[in-house]
């Protein structure tokens, strides 16, 4: 599963949704689903332009976490 690290980016500036929208250009409801992690497709310019509002590389906005379930017998 992919993590997105967008809620703990935010929470660690104290940005609201309407704050990052605002100053990023992106809709609202990209950034929600992104901050609830329920996003099932995200657009490559929304990723660039989130990684450059908080200076961060793409591997710390979002991480790859192997599934708890194991397909081993």
């Amino acid at each position: 599963m992919i993590k997105c690290h967008l809620s703990r980016l935010m929470g660690e500036r104290k940005l609201k949704i309407s704050d990052l929208a605002r100053d990023t250009g992106l809709h609202r409801n990209t950034i929600t689903l992104l901050y609830q992690e329920t996003a099932t497709r995200v657009d490559l310019d929304a990723i660039n332009t989130l990684c450059g509002y908080f200076s961060v590389p793409v591997g710390e906005l979002f991480e790859y976490v192997p599934d708890s379930t194991s397909d081993q017998e």
